[in-house]
């Protein structure tokens, strides 16, 4: 017989395999979607699930990997946060949210978005489940769930070694395991990672590569048999994952549509015919109309240079090409996590305790202007804390019922603080230069304008000076305490129907704060003056002082029928509601205030300006309905399974980037994401597997009066800042996505194994950007990533070749505005965006023993 062991992946299953001599048949996928185990074709649920083997194979190092093999899947890192989506569904940019898309391992909740950042280690398998999954698996995954599984300890005695080496990346992975008996009662396994990988945008101002990153990850796992039916898992992690650089870059450049020259209120024309200053000559500045990089080098000169960006030629390319012009930028991550699962088993039902501790901190600078010119740094740092319980009971099998009924109780707090950062005199430069002509126009007028700037020729203003090395130091905090209750029963009503209905029942109590100053670097605060009125008109952002509590309570309930047509197929109909609860805003500049900011008691005539930003934002809400076949054919030579859905949500939190640096986040009315999903494999000979899935999606928004106008765009609502997105598409919605995997396996001789998979991952176009702007929307491709193995027969060692985008597609998988270019620098429309990896080829080796 033999045993294949590519691990191709199926879209909805673990592996494809082949097995027996005469006959070729699928191994049975066994997933955990609903607490017990099951084979995936009996489970009601659009599912994938992903083997921890074939996840190593591949090199998919973590959750972003995952993407490519999961249709209607998508997870991005941005600059300043990480964007999670299923069916078109996820949450935004801000340290306030919990995650759409909850992720869980070994059962524990892991519902905070940079979490999604840190790496695999020694995995049993993956299953993403789509569609809201709050009955089960617990809070907030309206949107479904990423569900983790890790290794446990062997009943033998087993050791395991890989390492990866990708020279063009330098990225060197080597994989560690050993696992086996400790004595009769207690068995252990130690896993550990170490990554490192030099990236694959190269910095032009700093002459190296990015992002760097660098992984250590450390756990062990130990597993007693207590006796009297009971046992014990106790799992101790650590982990790191440090990033030197991002793989972000200017990616679109426009003119200015209106072709106003940013420091004289005048035309480029006027400037070039000398109408205005004809002591200037046709030098001037060209910050109205010429490209970004051209008016990073260039600016309004007088015999000499009277504003320098300090920026070198390389910030003249502003096109995707995994080239990027930056100052620098960084994260450090810090992971632990303590759980102790206890199981006791009476009379076929299984009585299960799961105690976690987990936290994590990380503090991170963002080169956020993303040119290499010194303008700004953002830094950032976050801790979080989480404890958790919960209490489980699985009944016996029966005839004629089946029942899981659990409580559960979580505490998490978070502190999230970040700071905008002026290195240079740049920005303020560009603010006294905005002012002339129009005195006052970035802050007040005030008996100093004019008297000090150095540019009395122009009649700029002084508005900036109040801005040199200003700080704006804004401290967040939320905590909340859960409790919830859980009980979903199946009433198998024959030996064709069973109805399953469930509920859980939560309340929620939380807190939160925000704060922001403006300060100078030693950590004083700065007394209210020019300041607030530049940093408003500038940055759209104002001192504020803000504390809420909120109590929210929900039931989500189920309804599922699933129907036995014959041994071959599984029909299923579901209906289930589930909730996301609502929170504090972490991003926001301003407060939801319509008072206006604070204004310089000096001022002869005060500036001031009316910023409505965001706190408190309510809960999410979704109905989905979901039909489902699963099919067994040609006597379990293949597969197909498909589901059609749709989900109605209300009340969708959204995060509304302001156009210079913050988030707001508010309450959409509605949106509706609906399709049809489908994926199957087929053994096509005894060495052969192939396997395809295919996603159809169509999202819309019924009533988001409140989006981010693209730049060039006149807003349409009331408010005069935001656009009607009503009718839209979301970030991430492309029409169509999927993948093919072939997968070959033959015998060399009696004890050799040649192993190849070929896999081709495609999508329709689809919105990077956040905003939704047709000027960088990623255009429809195809992707290939392959493997060539060989090993022994009997699986002790194994050397691979890894190929991924074999044909070396350029992608844009995160979009949005250069902050402060197009409101704040010089009118100018300019994206920045992040990329996807190069061709790679990557050489593999494991051994066994």
């Amino acid at each position: 017989m033999i045993k294949n062991k590519i691990g191709i992946i199926a879209i909805s299953a673990a592996a494809m395999h082949s097995a027996s001599s005469t006959a070729a048949q699928l191994e049975e996928v066994v997933v955990t979607a609903q607490l017990r185990e099951q084979s995936l074709q009996d489970v009601p649920v659009s599912v994938s699930a992903i083997s921890g083997a074939k996840m190593m194979e591949a090199g998919l190092s973590k959750i972003e990997d995952l993407q490519a093999y999961v249709p209607n899947f998508t997870m991005t890192e941005s600059s300043i946060g990480t964007d999670i989506y299923i069916r078109g569904i996820g949450s935004g940019e801000n340290q306030g949210f919990e995650q759409s898309v909850g992720m869980y391992v070994d059962g524990i909740y892991y519902g905070r978005a940079q979490l999604a950042r840190a790496p695999f280690l020694d995995l049993e398998r993956v299953e993403v489940l789509r569609g809201p999954q709050n009955i089960l698996l617990g809070k907030n995954s309206i949107a479904g769930a990423i569900n983790i599984s890790t290794a446990s300890p062997s009943d033998e005695t087993e050791f395991y070694v890989q390492g990866t080496f990708e020279p063009e990346l330098n990225e060197q992975v080597i994989d560690f395991v050993a696992s086996g008996p400790l004595n009769d009662k207690l068995n252990a396994r130690f896993s550990m990672r170490q990554r490192h990988t030099d990236g694959f945008v190269e910095n032009q101002i700093l002459n190296r590569d990015e992002a760097q990153r660098d992984e250590a990850t450390y756990r062990l796992k130990l597993g007693w048999d207590i006796g009297n039916d009971a046992d014990a898992m106790l799992k101790f992690e650590l982990g790191s994952f440090d990033v030197i650089g991002r793989q972000s870059e200017i990616i679109s450049d426009y003119p200015s549509d209106s072709d106003i020259f940013l420091f004289t209120g005048r035309t480029y024309g006027e400037i070039l015919n000398d109408t205005v200053f004809p002591d200037l000559g046709a030098v001037g500045g060209l910050l109205g109309s010429l490209p970004a990089g051209i008016r990073n080098l260039i600016q309004l000169q007088d015999n000499g240079s009277i504003l320098n960006m300090q920026a070198d030629d390389s910030v003249l390319d502003v096109k995707a090409d995994r080239k990027r012009h930056s100052n620098g930028d960084f994260s450090n991550n810090d992971t632990q996590n303590i759980t102790l699962n206890l199981n006791k088993y009476a009379d076929g039902d299984t009585f299960t305790s799961i105690t976690s501790y987990m936290a994590y901190q990380y503090d991170e600078e963002c080169d956020c202007d993303f040119t290499g010119a010194p303008l700004f740094q953002v830094v950032m740092e976050e801790e979080y804390e989480q404890f958790s319980q919960e209490f489980r009971w699985i009944s016996a099998p029966g005839e004629n019922f089946d029942l899981i009924a659990g409580a559960y109780f979580q505490y998490n707090d978070v502190y999230f603080f970040d700071s905008i950062v002026l290195p240079s005199t740049l920005i303020p430069q560009l603010i006294n230069a905005a002012d002339i002509l129009e005195a006052g126009g970035r802050g007040d007028i005030d008996p100093g304008a004019n008297g000090n700037t150095g540019f009395e020729l122009l009649g700029i203003g002084d508005a900036g000076n109040s801005l040199i090395d200003i700080r704006s130091p804004r401290d967040f905090k939320s905590d909340s305490i859960i409790a919830s209750t859980f009980v979903q029963g199946t009433w198998i009503m024959s030996d064709s129907w069973r109805l399953t209905l469930g509920g859980r029942y939560t309340f929620e109590k939380k807190s939160g704060s925000r704060r922001l100053e403006f300060g100078l670097p030693g950590g004083s605060v700065l007394p209210i003056g020019e300041t607030d009125t530049a940093a408003a008109v500038t940055f759209a952002a104002e001192r504020h002082d803000l504390a809420g509590k909120r109590t929210e309570s929900q039931f989500a309930p189920l309804l599922n029928l699933q129907w036995d047509i014959n041994d071959a197929a599984m029909a299923y109909f579901s209906a289930r509601r589930g909730f996301k609860s609502g929170g504090y805003d972490a991003r926001s500049n301003s407060s939801p205030s319509a008072e206006p900011t604070a204004t310089n008691p000096t001022a002869t005539i005060p500036n001031p300006r009316v910023l409505i930003g965001s706190f408190e934002f309510e809960e999410e809400r979704a109905t989905s309905y979901e039909f489902g076949l699963k099919t067994s054919l040609f006597d379990g030579i293949a597969e197909l399974n498909s589901a059609l859905f749709y989900t109605q949500f209300d009340n969708l939190q959204v995060s509304v980037f302001d156009g210079t640096l913050g988030f707001n986040v508010g309450n959409a009315a509605g949106a509706v994401t609906q399709g049809v999903e489908f994926d199957g494999r087929i053994a096509l000979s005894e060495h052969i597997i192939l396997g395809a899935g295919l996603a159809f999606l169509d999202f819309e928004f019924q009533d988001h009066k409140f989006g981010t106008c693209i730049q060039d765009q006149i807003p349409d609502n009331a408010n005069g800042i935001n656009c009607d997105y009503s009718g839209k598409t979301n970030q991430y919605a492309a029409d169509y996505s999927g993948n093919v995997l072939l997968g070959y396996e033959r015998d060399l001789g009696k004890s050799l194994v040649l192993r190849a998979n070929l896999d081709a991952i495609f999508s329709d176009e689809y919105h990077p950007s956040p905003n939704l702007d047709d000027r960088v929307k990623q255009d429809a491709f195809v992707q290939f990533n392959g493997r060539i193995s060989v090993s022994s027969s009997d699986g002790v060692w194994e050397v691979a070749l890894l190929g991924k985008n074999l044909t070396d597609e350029l992608i844009i998988l995160y979009a949005i505005d250069t902050p402060v270019a197009k409101k704040v620098i010089a009118g100018t429309t300019t994206h920045h965006g992040f990329t996807n990896p190069p061709r790679t080829f990557a050489l593999q080796a494991s051994y066994r023993w």
